[in-house]
């Protein structure tokens, strides 16, 4: 119970030092301690020293179970090694372990942080020959694979399957789905999404709208990215900088440079701090109203906000100098 706490306070080093002492007291660690330990090593991002203590166990008379083999994938996916969760599921027959949905959800996991949109949904096609049927946490996982894998089509597909698998999607299905619109620029889609979810008493936040208004700003349609952007305080979601980043890109690509200076002058007042990319944003506005003395005015401000300019920040400035004829 100790270890278990530790690992949910992300207490990897208390973990490790409580299994060490355990001889000493004359107590021999079980399945449950190992199990436990493993999981306080990946949700410390120490996902080595999860592989080493799962290798270390025969030899201290463990044996690995399903639970065991489950912490140890759970381990490499938070870490994304998704070579690794693979290989352990691959072994969990010859051990014994019989892998369930905990177990092909935590593998599904790691392919998407590893970008393999294509063996996660292999193994989403495994799991019910190996009677383990997927939940919500499988569909998440998977849709959020197919977003980062630009597989939009493949990610709205899968959120429509899973009213015939009797799972409800939340809040994270739906910003996973919106999530992959926006990167298939398929903006229409996104807030056909969005609008649907109040039908499916799931409530947007600020993932949800930023998710969105990204689709907008990549879409070209500034005016709509105003209006999520403005819906927001209603809907009760508070804004931050990746709201305004977006809201101000959308403005920016729709040649509003006098509403993207709003917008970067609002945020403080909304105790939201630009960053590097809502001045990059601010700055390639100026260039396309042909504003080059403003963009060297927004670049100015950024060392007042600790936000560092980089070579697009720069850049920006320089096209803005250029237009100008400066």
């Amino acid at each position: 119970a100790a270890i278990s706490a530790c690992g949910k306070g992300s207490q990897w080093h208390l973990a490790r030092d409580l299994l060490s002492l355990m001889p000493a007291v004359k107590v021999v660690p079980n399945e449950i301690t190992y199990s436990s330990t493993i999981s306080a090593y990946g949700k410390g991002g120490q996902w080595q020293l999860a592989l080493d203590l799962l290798s270390r166990m025969p030899y201290a008379s463990a044996v690995p179970d399903e639970f065991v083999y489950n912490a140890a994938i759970s381990a490499c996916a938070t870490s994304g090694q998704w070579q690794m969760a693979l290989d352990l599921l691959s072994v969990m027959p010859d051990a014994k372990a019989v892998p369930s949905h905990i177990t092909y959800s935590a593998a599904i996991s790691a392919c998407e942080k590893g970008g393999q949109w294509q063996l996660a949904l292999d193994l989403l096609g495994l799991m019910p020959d190996a009677k383990a049927f997927p939940n919500l946490i499988t569909y998440n996982a998977a849709i959020s694979a197919c977003g980062k894998g630009g597989q939009w089509r493949i990610a709205l597909e899968l959120l429509s399957l899973m009213p015939e698998e009797d799972i409800i999607p939340d809040e994270i299905t739906y910003n996973g789905a919106i999530s992959s619109c926006e990167k298939g620029s398929q903006w229409q889609l996104a807030q056909n999404l969005l609008c649907s979810m109040p039908d499916g008493q799931v409530t947007p936040n600020t993932i949800t709208y930023n998710a969105a208004i990204s689709a907008c700003e990549k879409g070209g349609q500034w005016q709509l990215a105003l209006d999520l952007l403005s819906m927001m305080p209603d809907a009760r979601v508070v804004p931050n900088q990746i709201t305004y980043s977006a809201a101000i890109s959308a403005c920016e690509k729709g040649g509003q440079w006098q509403i993207a200076m709003d917008l970067l002058s609002l945020m403080p007042m909304k105790h939201v701090i630009p960053d590097e990319i809502t001045y990059n944003s601010a700055i390639r506005a100026c260039v396309e109203g042909w504003k080059w003395q403003l963009a060297l005015d927004v670049l100015s401000l950024m060392p007042t906000a600790m936000a560092v300019p980089n070579h697009i920040t720069y850049n920006a400035a320089v096209s803005a100098c250029e237009k100008g004829g400066q």
